[in-house]
């Protein structure tokens, strides 16, 4: 580790700390300005089991002169009452059938129509740059130029904006029925899209961003440094370009401002589900609890064991293989905010006892059918090659009070699930994770 890289590293996130602090101005702006290209039309209907589905077309902007155009796949399930709530999730590329098939599972399963907008963000563009590549490349036009609408944040959040303006208007049109709210999640970039889009518009009721936890951006670099030893080489997009650590100028710390939800971390009092994977390679395994406490009441964690940035689960540690777990818990909690049912309450402690041995105290309510401890070692305090394990605790009611053993060397990392279940889908929700030491005086 470079000691002056580090120092570098600090002096500019204390730079980015102490600055006069910005709005939201420009997001706001960008998301307030005419659409005259804003148009929809339906291409198709179909039906896939007991799913009514259509094929929308949807153009949301005109953006630095590209033309955005989208898929958005509705989905109505049949014979369920409909609540004027509809499950929204933004993903990248073109609707493909097994798009429609995940979609009618969903809609099945939370009973309720889900929408599915395509094409977020509009790419390839600017010489075949895709994901976080051509995000880097609009923030550095940004710095060049100054001209506040080239971040893609701005369009991205706008096209779900827009794609909930064509919703209310095709479901007036098609069933003469109001939809009133929206529960919107994605994953990545379109989890970083969800946050915004929560901050900006106030149909939006509850949401499950996945695989973005990366929020307080202002301390999430100096951390990742401080646990892996370097930045992570998942996000060389942003460091090859100079953007992180982000640079001693006010045209950068305030773009940063605004694409940093946890600026505005006040208005996000709507629920809030946040999915993480264990072993995701951009994030440091502990990245959560430099923002959780920040957010509004009305939260809940869910950690796929064993699972990378695609949230599917290896099935080394006693947990299912595959994404079930994550797909899990994101309809229960939809299912939740569809039929207006309270989330269980999950409260938590993280301590050390006299003798430096740790424990973590939870309290659930009501009881969960199970709680169970997940813990991962590593000699260092990088657990992303970290094989996590399990073991169900006893639990006296809606309390339950675990001894977490330290290892012999080393590190650990853990944290507890309890189990739930919502009209058949079982869910887990998680406490927050946490990293010690062999030893307490380490």
């Amino acid at each position: 580790m470079r000691p002056i890289f580090l120092l570098k590293v600090f002096l500019c996130t204390i730079a980015f700390a102490v600055s006069a602090p910005f709005t939201r101005a420009d997001l706001a702006a960008y998301l307030a300005k005419p659409e005259p290209a804003y148009k929809w039309s339906e291409v198709s209907r179909s039906a896939l089991g007991d799913c009514e589905v259509r094929l929308l077309k949807l153009v949301s902007q005109e953006w630095q002169g590209i033309t955005w155009d989208h898929d958005l796949v509705v989905i109505r399930p049949s014979g369920v009452p409909f609540t004027g709530k509809l499950f929204l999730m933004n993903n990248g590329g073109t609707a493909k059938v097994k798009d429609y098939a995940f979609g009618a599972m969903l809609a099945t399963r939370i009973k309720a129509p889900v929408a599915l907008l395509m094409g977020i963000p509009k790419q390839p563009l600017f010489d075949g740059k895709k994901e976080d590549a051509l995000i880097a490349e609009t923030f550095v036009r940004y710095l060049e130029t100054g001209d506040a609408s080239w971040p893609l944040l701005f369009p991205m959040t706008k096209s779900l904006v827009k794609c909930m303006d064509a919703l209310q208007d095709c479901f007036r049109r098609e069933w003469q029925e109001d939809l009133k709210g929206f529960i919107v999640s994605g994953a990545s970039k379109r989890g970083w899209t969800t946050w915004l889009t929560a901050a900006s518009d106030a149909r939006v009721e509850a949401i499950a961003p996945m695989v973005i936890d990366t929020l307080n951006m202002q301390e999430q670099l100096p951390h990742q440094v401080k646990m892996f030893g370097k930045v992570s080489d998942s996000i060389r997009d942003y460091t090859e370009r100079g953007l992180v650590p982000v640079p001693d100028e006010e045209k950068a710390k305030r773009l940063w401002s605004w694409v940093d939800p946890f600026v505005c971390c006040e208005k996000f009092t709507m629920p809030k589900l946040i999915v993480c994977g264990t072993n995701d390679p951009y994030w440091s395994t502990d990245a959560l609890n430099l923002y959780w406490d920040g957010l509004p009441a009305r939260k809940w964690i869910s950690y796929s064991p064993n699972a990378g940035h695609n949230l599917s689960a290896s099935g080394t540690g006693g947990e299912a293989k595959g994404p079930e777990r994550a797909i899990n818990a994101v309809t229960a909690f939809v299912r939740h905010c569809i039929a207006g049912k309270t989330m269980p309450a999950l409260q938590w402690q993280h301590g050390e006892n006299a003798d430096g041995s740790l424990f973590l105290k939870i309290n659930a309510d009501p009881v969960p059918a199970k709680v169970t401890l997940w813990r991962a070692e590593s000699e260092t305090t990088d657990f992303r090659a970290a094989s996590w394990s399990s073991r169900e605790v006893k639990s006296g009611g809606a309390g339950a009070e675990i001894n977490v053993e330290r290892p012999a060397r080393g590190h650990i990392a853990y944290f507890a699930d309890a189990a739930y279940e919502i009209d058949g889908i079982p869910f887990a929700l998680c406490t927050q994770l946490r990293i010690a030491a062999a030893s307490a005086s380490k």
